[in-house]
């Protein structure tokens, strides 16, 4: 297995991962708070987000390898994108923890916290994905290490699921409205089929070649610092 196909395996199967923890955990956690699901369903929920949140940190390390040879900044921009997302999902689960203590004491007022957890849901999972898919989405379109209709989804997504965010915060509409539910669609797309192709097929060969044949050239332009380019300097003014 060649390391980018190695890369390319670890980032699918971690954008995979994201999918297999957050529909469940979100489904879990739903059940919790409406008291209807127990304090398993919340603990359980809780594991499922820290897993969630240690893939979502996992898919933009494991691809840097490869995006910051398209553009450091891009690809530096999208770990520190998906650390945060990953640290709003903690406060979730700060929430959901500590929504179980309340309870456990006999008290029912757990709205504030409710409330917290639904805040933190909104600025990551929702703001956050749609900051991350226009950075990955960016190096991937670029790049073409993927088919750019891949891209083609986070890239027209993003805007559409930020301006929902912008009106959940506004209070036009809320997270669980028609509107927010459609708006996630296109950027749910991205990152399911992203993570498919990268598991199946990987990196595109011919998108890595020309990776490492700019790399190269770029190398070779730079000029040697040292012994090596004073001697040549005063070859050059002999």
């Amino acid at each position: 297995m060649t390391t980018s196909r190695r890369i390319a395996l670890w980032g699918g199967m971690l954008y995979l991962a994201t999918f297999v923890t957050s529909i469940p955990a979100l489904a879990l956690k739903t059940s919790f708070f409406a008291g209807t699901g127990g304090r398993s369903a919340g603990a359980w929920g809780v594991v499922l987000e820290l897993l969630l949140a240690a893939s979502c940190v996992g898919t933009a390390v494991a691809l840097y390898p490869a995006t910051r040879r398209v553009s450091q900044t891009l690809g530096l921009g999208f770990v520190l994108s998906r650390t945060l997302e990953a640290a709003m999902i903690m406060v979730g689960v700060l929430a959901v923890l500590a929504t179980a203590t309340v309870r456990a004491q006999g008290s029912d007022s757990v709205a504030e916290l409710v409330a917290l957890h639904d805040a933190s849901f909104l600025i990551g999972p929702a703001v956050m994905s749609a900051v991350n898919a226009l950075l990955l989405g960016s190096v991937m379109y670029r790049s073409r290490l993927v088919p750019r209709l891949i891209p083609a989804f986070g890239l027209v997504g993003a805007p559409l699921l930020l301006a929902s965010s912008v009106g959940v915060l506004l209070g036009v509409w809320t997270q669980t409205s028609t509107i927010a539910s459609i708006a996630t669609v296109p950027v749910a797309m991205w990152e399911l089929s992203l993570g498919l192709w990268l598991v199946i097929r990987g990196f595109r060969a011919e998108a890595v070649a020309r990776l490492r044949l700019d790399e190269a050239t770029a190398s070779d332009l730079v000029q040697p610092v040292g012994p090596t380019s004073a001697v040549a300097e005063k070859s050059i003014t002999a």
